[in-house]
């Protein structure tokens, strides 16, 4: 006798195509059975050694996460309610070009500084690898969620590199080249960058067009985030495009939004140069947030040249009278590189997290209500913030646009991608919510997406771009990665005020045919893995 028989469902495969009622039989964590009412009516129905009564519930494929920040979070919360609650039951990491892997001692102890405002100092994690391999073996010994990996070009630049603003010399980037390639033979999916991020965003694209061919070589694809979301945005997302056709490079597009004032109502040309290149036969998909906000690192926000060298440099940096005016000017007058070269408005930073309890009556409060409050600038706050948190300090960033965020996530290209921060105080609700508030609000509420529309962007749509082939439908055969959903009540519980609130109306989620998820509560099983996909040498 089979596992589990899910009776009465109405099945949302994640194809695309209409609902239908069946009952889904799984065994050994995989769909064996698809019984149709139809086929079932005056015969035997199937038996298991469970049946779950599935009556008035969505069974759909589990989420997949294309863009999430959990890659201590799942070392450290074994319970990560966060996303299994969602329904997520794959998260893509190693996102923006900075990660924990492949690094010796001297890049990881300079990267955990450098992203501590996303995953915290890590001063809790046992750091017992330094190959993406060996990252992923450790993911291996059990985590919440099902976990894919995408090598840092950032990391990988520290790591050959350094943190200068140079060109690589050929030996540097032969060291590049096998580093990428060595992580996709250990089962890494593409690679990603961060190119408002340093030392990521000083590779030119020459560079970044050598390590595409080798992504491209074994089957992956680049996930860059680009050099701009602001201030010609439109001309880094072609930058983006123009590059990987030159590499015969899959590309998905991070957090393809369209921000600050510069952009508003402007996503219509986005998807016109986006449609072009589909239609010149470029392989390209995005991700999106449901949600207007940005969130990212106050230090994310200085120009390149202040975090030249590293994190260290930076505070020496932002330590010198002189030189904090120079940055300064950069930010407010000239618009700096890492505000995507629009200048800074203070009211739109909201400190989300902060290192140091001391600072935390900075967090929920934007910069500019904390420097009045104080009686000083904001840029005397802002310095006070990173040199006291020693660069730790999350941020939101309020410069998005509502049309914007519709007009994208209808695009037949479009998936799903939380970037969501799980650290600090007051994080992004997208952490919490991204995936209930595409079905609750987005779906039901206002109907920009229909639930069969919504569902195929969020399962069957990034899993084929991750090259997954028994992942991502409701299909014999598949994993049984699966989530239940009351698509009446399913809903975010996070907000900005309260951001690490559950989701309401996802009552079961599975991974691998267990119950991560069960009655609205999280179980105790761990059993997500690392997914590895074999390199494909063309």
């Amino acid at each position: 006798m089979e596992d589990l028989v899910i009776r009465d469902a109405d099945v949302v495969d994640g194809s695309g195509a209409p609902s239908y009622r069946a009952d889904v039989v799984v065994d050994d964590g995989r769909i064996v059975s698809i019984v149709k009412e139809a086929a079932a009516a005056g015969c035997q129905r199937p038996r298991a050694v469970r049946e779950l009564d599935a009556e008035g519930l969505v069974l759909s494929p589990g989420f997949i996460d294309m863009h999430a920040h959990s890659d201590l979070a799942l070392l450290r919360d074994p319970d990560h309610s966060a996303k299994a609650a969602q329904g997520v039951t794959l998260e893509v990491l190693g996102q923006d070009g900075l990660s924990y892997a492949p690094v010796d001692d001297r890049t990881l102890a300079e990267v955990r500084r450098a992203i501590a405002g996303w995953n915290g100092h890590g001063d809790d994690i046992d750091f017992d690898w330094r190959s993406v391999g060996e990252y992923l073996d450790r993911l291996d010994r059990g985590i919440a969620v099902n976990a894919a990996y995408l090598i840092p070009q950032g990391t990988v630049r520290a790591l050959a590199v350094g943190w200068e603003d140079r060109a690589a010399t050929p030996q540097e980037l032969d060291r590049m080249r096998q580093l990428v390639a060595e992580g996709l033979e250990q089962g890494a999916v593409g690679l990603s960058s961060g190119l408002t991020y340093t030392p990521g965003m000083y590779a030119k694209d020459a560079e970044l067009t050598e390590l595409c061919r080798v992504v491209a070589e074994y089957g992956g694809y680049y996930c860059p985030h680009h050099r701009s979301y602001g201030a010609g945005a439109l001309e880094a997302y072609e930058e983006m495009v123009t590059l990987t056709r030159e590499a015969n490079c899959p590309l998905h597009l991070a957090h393809a939004t369209m921000n600050f004032g510069v952009n508003k109502g402007r996503a219509p040309e986005l998807l016109s140069l986006l449609d072009e290149a589909l239609a010149a036969g470029a392989d390209i998909t995005l991700d999106t947030y449901p949600y207007t906000p940005g969130s990212t690192t106050l230090a994310a926000m200085l120009p390149s040249w202040a975090n030249e060298g590293g994190p260290e440099a930076a505070l020496a940096r932002l330590s010198d009278d002189d030189t904090s005016e120079r940055i300064r000017h950069h930010l407010e007058a000239i618009g700096s590189d890492g505000c995507h070269g629009v200048p800074i408005e203070w009211d739109t930073i909201e400190i989300s997290g902060v290192a140091d309890p001391a600072l935390a009556d900075f967090v929920g409060r934007t910069v500019q209500e904390s420097a009045r409050e104080r009686g000083e600038t904001p840029w005397t706050t802002a310095r006070h913030l990173l040199l006291a948190d020693q660069l730790a300090p999350s941020i939101l960033q309020h410069v998005g646009h509502e049309e914007n965020v519709r007009t994208i996530m209808r695009h037949p290209v479009h998936t799903g991608g939380s970037d969501g921060i799980l650290h600090g105080a007051k994080p992004h609700p997208r952490a919490y919510g991204t995936f209930p508030h595409y079905l609750g609000h987005y779906v039901r509420d206002l109907g920009i997406l229909t639930l069969e529309e919504c569902v195929a962007h969020l399962t069957s749509r990034p899993a084929a771009r991750l090259r997954l082939p028994d992942r991502g439908l409701v299909r014999e055969g598949h994993r049984a990665d699966l989530v239940l959903f009351d698509p009446r009540t399913v809903a975010a519980g996070s907000t900005f005020e309260e951001p690490r609130r559950l989701p309401t109306g996802i009552p079961y989620v599975l991974i691998n045919g267990r119950f991560v998820m069960e009655d609205g509560r999280r179980t105790d099983e761990l059993a997500g893995r690392a997914v590895r996909r074999a390199p494909q040498l063309t």
